[in-house]
């Protein structure tokens, strides 16, 4: 392919897309990854560092459709725009859910046309693909776009030792994939602690957290290193009785499991690639807050974390426990990362706690859960400017986007660009992530990648949880239908 050149006068308005990251880069142009398990395979070398325009919050806006996807090929926009219109039809979204759990879909003939359907629908606009080759292709595609992306294998649960072993070689094999891409294509590796540890260990853990905050006597012994996991309003309603102590086997279970984390964090330590750690429920989110945690006290070094956590701000207690968890890193002299989410488990966390009693641990209105983001956001930015620690902004609120653009801007951006991430989910809120990568910040997707069946389950779950977003995505429709007329217009002349 020609190599395209770039006027001086236009170079000189841009910058290299790069993070600062927390050792030497170490990308090395080609790599034979020495873990190759049978989900995954390699992609091919990394292609040329993207050139970004100069650093501008005003310029996120949204009236010049072509800027915003002048980047986006017609036959994307096309499916875009069909499967966005189709997800936000509950009544469709209920009969994709029915057909996937029912007996149907172990028909042969029927599953082999869902499944065809789904890779060329609903997988291909949320997923990056079935295996590292695909995903490094849809990673390169943003890339050349100005976006970045956040890699995770799309893997649910696991429920025995077995399946968090296998689930483990999925997660390094991801990071030796991110190594082999363009320098900063990849922002970060995701990992779930419910696919390296047992969920029932996860719930006996939890449980008893809780009751060591109820009664600070309670004594485990195989607790390590940790900052605070509550705070004094977290509702503790999950344990109703004391529980009893971990049996040898799974304290032995424990062990293995912190020993999973270990291994994957130390591993995105030499590759140089940060490791964001996703949330939960409430019922397992003190485990795997603990396991986080601890993972950071013991990897993070110098100004940039490697291990992040993740906040859930539609949680009531979620700024307190914020305030706590940072305040204790910085005691302990550990640079923390962040990744600030409003949540995706409204509906079965309210139930829960109506079904014990309780009060909703979620906010009352949306307002409030928009309240408590931006505050945290506000929070960490003038945090991380004055100091170490990293911020990713996963949000779809357009609001939230130009909230925290400004404050960036207000702050100094020099000062937080390069430990501030903005993200969204694939195929979800294009309009935000162009608007926010032309105004000069970084951008990334999360995206999961893997067989298009052991990633249904994922697929499900997400369309269940996001439900509401889903049927508010008319904004991203009404600007991409806006720029297929333009392109039709262009095209007829008119």
């Amino acid at each position: 392919m020609a190599t395209r050149v770039i006027p001086p006068r236009i170079l000189r308005n841009l910058r290299y897309n790069t993070a600062t990251k927390p050792l030497a880069s170490s990308h090395p142009s080609s790599l034979s990854p020495t873990l190759s398990p049978p989900c995954l395979s390699d992609p091919k070398p990394p292609s040329q560092t993207v050139l970004r325009p100069a650093l501008d919050p005003s310029a996120l806006n949204f009236n010049d459709v072509q800027s915003l996807f002048s980047y986006v090929p017609t036959s994307n926009l096309l499916r875009s725009t069909a499967v966005l219109h189709a997800t936000a039809v509950e009544p469709m979204v209920d009969l994709g859910m029915w057909i996937m759990r029912s007996k149907l879909f172990e028909v042969e003939g029927i599953k082999d046309v869902v499944l065809a359907a789904i890779r060329n629908t609903f997988y291909g606009h949320f997923c990056a693909g079935e295996d590292a080759v695909t995903a490094g292709k849809s990673i390169r595609a943003l890339n050349d776009a100005g976006l970045r992306g956040m890699l995770v294998y799309g893997v649910e649960d696991a429920h025995d030792n077995e399946g968090c072993d296998r689930n483990l070689k999925c997660f390094l094999h991801t990071v030796d994939v991110s190594r082999s891409l363009p320098p900063s294509s990849v922002s970060f590796v995701i990992v779930k602690i419910t696919a390296i540890c047992p969920m029932s260990l996860l719930e006996r853990l939890s449980d008893l957290l809780r009751w060591q905050q109820k009664d600070p006597s309670f004594n485990l012994p195989w607790k390590q290193d940790s900052f605070p996991l509550f705070s004094d309003s977290t509702p503790l309603y999950h344990t109703r009785k004391r529980p009893e102590a971990l049996t040898p086997q799974e304290e032995s279970d424990l062990e293995l499991a912190m020993q999973r984390l270990n291994e994957l964090s130390q591993k995105c330590v030499q590759a140089n690639v940060p490791l964001l750690v996703d949330a939960e429920h409430t019922s397992v989110q003190p485990a795997i807050d603990y396991f986080t945690y601890n993972a950071a006290i013991n990897h993070n070094k110098g100004e940039s974390p490697i291990v992040f956590g993740t906040m859930q701000t539609y949680l009531k207690d979620a700024k307190e426990r914020l305030l706590l968890a940072t305040e204790a890193a910085d005691k302990m002299g550990i640079p923390m990362g962040f990744k600030l989410v409003r949540g995706a488990y409204m509906s079965s966390e309210r139930k829960l706690a109506s079904s014990l009693g309780y009060a909703s641990p979620i906010h009352n209105t949306i307002q409030d859960t928009h309240k408590c983001f931006n505050d945290c956001s506000s929070f960490l930015l003038e945090k991380v400017a004055n100091g170490p620690g990293g911020l990713v902004l996963a949000t779809h609120n357009v609001e939230s986007g130009k909230l925290a653009a400004a404050k960036a801007h207000e702050i100094g951006i020099g000062k937080v660009n390069h430990k501030l991430e903005f993200a969204q989910l694939l195929g979800m809120s294009e309009a935000l992530s162009y608007g926010l990568s032309n105004a000069g910040f970084q951008v990334s997707k999360y995206m999961p990648f893997g067989p298009v069946e052991t990633v249904m389950p994922y697929l499900l779950r997400r369309a269940e949880e996001n439900r509401g977003m889903l049927a508010a995505s008319g904004f991203d429709r009404l600007l991409m239908r806006k720029e297929l007329g333009r392109r039709l217009k262009a095209a007829l002349g008119v």
